[in-house]
């Protein structure tokens, strides 16, 4: 016998084979999928020490939990070497958003202390760079994961080496603290 649809609104819904059951055994359930990034934090303009501090929450507020947080570094410039040098720091992140969305959340933080981009490597009030993002392997003229130059800036591997010596590069298949030994890179990174 079948029903009718004011029967069907009733007490009963179809399920997915179309059968009838009753209403009350409908259970829905929402997975999120969090993801697991690492960033890495840089200034040499103003306050350095305060603007990294504040950046990091809201990292927090605007893309996901802080789970580890390095200590700050003094490093000399990289790339263009004639300007202040740098404090520098790596997080660790649990994060609901996809990698464009982080993208997007942490260059609206970086707007917000007033990082404006002039010249590639220059002065900057906020730097921050997504250096990993599970183990994904991303190519887009907007973002690359892993961090294309993570592997050969001491600025990056000593702070990320103190709070995530074991994570393994998804391309090169080093840790973190392996990338270190063999990183080239020479200038004084030093703890404050």
């Amino acid at each position: 016998m079948a029903l009718s649809d004011s029967e069907l609104l009733g007490d009963f819904h179809f399920n997915t084979d179309g059968y009838v059951v009753p209403s009350g055994l409908f259970t829905f359930v929402i997975v999120a999928i969090i993801h697991s990034a690492y960033l890495s934090l840089g200034s040499n303009q103003g306050n350095s020490f305060q603007i990294l501090t504040q950046a990091v929450a809201d990292i927090g507020e605007n893309c996901g939990e802080v789970n580890a947080v390095s200590k700050m570094f003094r490093t000399a410039a990289w790339g263009i070497e004639e300007q202040p040098d740098f404090l520098n720091m790596v997080v660790g992140i649990s994060t609901l958003q996809d990698p464009l969305s982080l993208l997007k959340a942490i260059q609206e933080i970086e707007h917000q202390h007033q990082r404006i981009r002039t010249t590639k490597w220059g002065q900057r009030t906020l730097d921050i760079d997504i250096l990993y993002y599970d183990n994904l392997v991303l190519s887009m003229p907007e973002l690359v994961i892993p961090h294309p130059y993570l592997h050969e800036r001491g600025f990056v591997l000593v702070p990320l080496a103190k709070i995530a010596p074991d994570l393994v590069h998804p391309i090169l298949k080093l840790t973190t603290q392996q990338l270190l030994e063999k990183c080239e890179d020479r200038l004084d990174v030093v703890e404050i």
